[in-house]
């Protein structure tokens, strides 16, 4: 079976889709641009699809590679016979190909081996076949030289049988059945250290079936053996039972050597099988809980970051605080910082008319046309003061501050502020990221922006191709503006990366804006390529082609003036005017490449240049008299919103510092089986409150309405 035909038949595609797709990644194309702009090549598979089989055909190749070195290995031991030869070439799943090749894998020094070199591999052989002789007839004639005795003898051949029983791929099978159906995974709390483990103290003697454990439960689990306060295992029930299936092939009727056998399939399963397949399950099933945990994670950061834009308003930006005050920004409607300084409403200074006074002055000076606040300390209490100056036409926000931090200390801030501290920098990201959350969120690590969960705990490799897969979606789902994007945005655009994305920036402040997207040509090393994949994700407003603001790709521009000349009309006139697109024909601009996919593409971008697919960002606000844990009452109902999703539920956010939890049971009268199906992020929803628990700091919530 060929690669594409493997790949076909996991994803449930046709070969001649994925060959086609394969052929474009492998000439450098991405995953947006071929979803996008190769959609007859593809009949019209879609990111996630084409995602898939780019990941799959990674996968593949790294099975054939490992798949060619086997053959030699086995090849050069003179063992590789036609059969076994077959199966190792049609095999394309890595713990099987294992299993073919553990008999000739090189082995370290093992109890087995040494039996051989004492000349006991006969006596096993017997063990296995002789049915008359009793097993100290058999073993009488090989006491001698470094074989002491009988025992030894008897014991030396078990070492081998049981050997052979762990490299028959079939008894690895037959153990792995029994994990599969029975396995279980238990918990117990490390004595010594049950004082310090209390917040693992549910799972101090907690056990259930592998096949039902959650990923949270799971990952909560493995980062309490990281450390050290639990122990963790995954053994199947009723061991007695996979000892019995080990043993049942190789006991031979009539047989006086059935107990041998037996002691060999208990040394067997407990010795090397158990461990082997126990440690196989626990990397499975870790895996899975990994990707669990990370498809969440990257949902909830594609909800976050595609979350509605202010955008370009002048901006007034605060961040809060008790005792060292409340810095505030001023910013244009580009983002860029006009002012900066300090006010002190709050204790200990309490200068709160003063600090009113200020922000009404700020206001007027730069036509302010929008507030964001931080939703940290200090935030509602610095909410209300704003509110209560009644600015005339200037709404006030809540901003997540998650991320904002860690973006002030970093290179990123310190590239953009050089002249100023980590607490003016964090205010302009507040500001900015209601402007635009996208623009801004993409210069932060994902992991500190506070949409996922144990996202310290699994494969570190695998969240980061996932989440910079999330980012490079959502950029250009979304597109970006050539002449105000940062080199951080364009970073993600298809065909780019950090190099070319600096050529960009530096071509821009040495040129001015760009006035057409054919000038992108003009970037030092940005070639024919990578224009081919970038360009159609770039947008110039106010472009003297219309069409260099939309999402039609520059290779089509022709076709769509050809559209313009058919119309009798300009192509400013085909964007502008309804009618005259609705008067085409676009049966007759289908080629070999141009298929009603893309001209219907073309049509739709025709009716929305320049549109962000993304809405406006709407004003909320948050119960006035709740401020603190102490303000709750249980059969409270009051608004909130959605701040992050996982498995088990959602939290939201009341206007407090303690997050409130919706179990998935509190999530709808029915059952859900994914809370992502019922919540988004950003959602603003209404809630009524079930319990609260002071000691712990924990509220629980039922979803009212959303």
């Amino acid at each position: 079976m060929t690669i594409t035909a493997y790949i076909a038949q996991q994803l449930q595609l046709r070969e001649k889709q994925v060959a086609a797709t394969v052929q474009l990644l492998e000439a450098g194309a991405t995953v947006p641009f071929i979803s996008r702009y190769r959609k007859e090549a593809t009949s019209g598979l879609n990111e996630v699809e084409v995602a898939q089989v780019k990941r799959l055909h990674e996968q593949a190749l790294e099975i054939a590679h490992r798949r060619d070195y086997i053959l030699q290995t086995i090849e050069q031991q003179g063992k590789l016979t036609e059969a076994l030869r077959t199966r190792i070439a049609d095999c394309w799943d890595a713990t099987l190909l294992e299993d073919l090749y553990l008999p000739f894998k090189p082995k370290r020094k093992t109890r087995a081996e040494a039996a051989r070199k004492r000349g006991l591999e006969p006596l096993a052989d017997q063990l296995l076949l002789n049915v008359k002789a009793t097993p100290e007839e058999m073993a009488r004639p090989f006491v001698k030289g470094e074989v002491e005795n009988i025992d030894d003898a008897l014991q030396g051949a078990r070492d081998i049988v049981a050997e052979r029983m762990n490299e028959d791929e079939r008894t690895r099978q037959t153990v792995r059945r029994q994990f599969e159906r029975k396995g279980t995974i238990r918990s117990k709390v490390v004595k010594a250290k049950e004082a310090e483990a209390g917040k693992y103290r549910d799972y101090f003697d907690w056990s259930e079936p592998l096949r039902r454990c959650t990923s949270h439960r799971l990952l909560a689990m493995r980062r309490g053996e990281a450390e050290g306060y639990l122990r963790v295992s995954i053994v199947p029930e009723e061991e007695e039972e996979c000892v019995d299936r080990i043993a049942r092939p190789y006991l031979r009727p009539g047989s006086k050597a059935g107990k041998q056998i037996e002691l060999a399939a208990a040394d067997a399963y407990k010795r090397l099988l158990r461990p082997a397949i126990e440690t196989e399950f626990a990397g499975s099933s870790k895996l899975r809980a990994d990707e669990e945990a990370i498809r969440v994670f990257a949902g909830n950061l594609r909800q976050l970051l595609l979350a509605a834009p202010l955008g370009q308003r002048r901006i007034l930006a605060i961040d809060p605080g008790f005792r060292t005050g409340c810095k505030v920004v001023c910013l244009d409607a580009q983002g860029n910082l006009l002012h900066n300084e300090t006010i002190f409403p709050h204790p200990p200074q309490n200068q709160y008319a003063r600090a009113g006074f200020k922000l009404n002055a700020l206001v007027e000076q730069y036509k302010i046309e929008a507030i964001a606040i931080g939703n940290g300390t200090a935030g509602r209490e610095t909410e209300e003061l704003v509110k209560s100056l009644h600015l005339k036409q200037v709404d006030v926000f809540l901003v997540s501050e998650d991320g904002a931090s860690v973006y002030s200390a970093s290179k990123v801030a310190r590239e953009e502020f050089p002249d100023y501290d980590v607490t003016v920098r964090g205010a302009v990201s507040i500001g900015r990221r209601l402007a635009d959350p996208l623009a801004e969120l993409v210069k932060i690590d994902p992991k500190a922006i506070g949409v996922g969960q144990y996202q310290h705990d699994v494969d570190q490799a695998e969240l980061r191709r996932s989440l910079d897969e999330t980012v490079e979606h959502c950029v250009n789902t979304v597109g970006v503006n050539l002449n105000t994007a940062s080199k951080h945005l364009l970073t993600y655009v298809s065909g780019l990366g950090p190099a070319l994305a600096q050529n960009i920036v530096d071509y821009r402040a040495a040129h001015g804006p760009f006035a057409s997207r054919k000038e992108l040509l003009r970037v030092p090393r940005l070639g024919a390529k990578a224009f081919e994949q970038c360009a159609g994700f770039l947008r110039i407003p106010g472009a003297a082609n219309p069409l260099d603001n939309t999402a039609v790709h520059p290779e089509r521009y022709a076709l769509v003036e050809q559209m313009a000349r058919d119309a009798g009309s300009q192509v400013a006139d085909l964007v502008a005017n309804p009618a005259l697109r609705q008067g085409l024909h676009l049966e007759q601009y289908c080629t070999a490449e141009v298929g009603m996919p893309t001209l219907n593409d073309i049509m739709d971008e025709l009716a929305k240049p320049g549109r962000d697919p993304r809405g406006k960002a709407q004003v909320f606000s948050f119960a006035e008299n709740l401020h603190s844990l102490d303000d709750l009452r249980e059969g409270m109902e009051i608004p909130g919103v959605v701040t992050n999703i996982t498995k088990f539920g959602c939290f939201v956010d009341m206007g407090i510092k303690v997050k409130g939890l919706i179990h998935v049971s509190q999530l709808a009268d029915h059952f859900v089986k994914d809370p992502a199906e019922v919540v988004h992020i950003q959602q603003k929803v209404t809630v009524r409150v079930l319990d609260i628990d002071d000691e712990r700091q924990r509220v629980a919530l039922k979803l009212i309405s959303n």
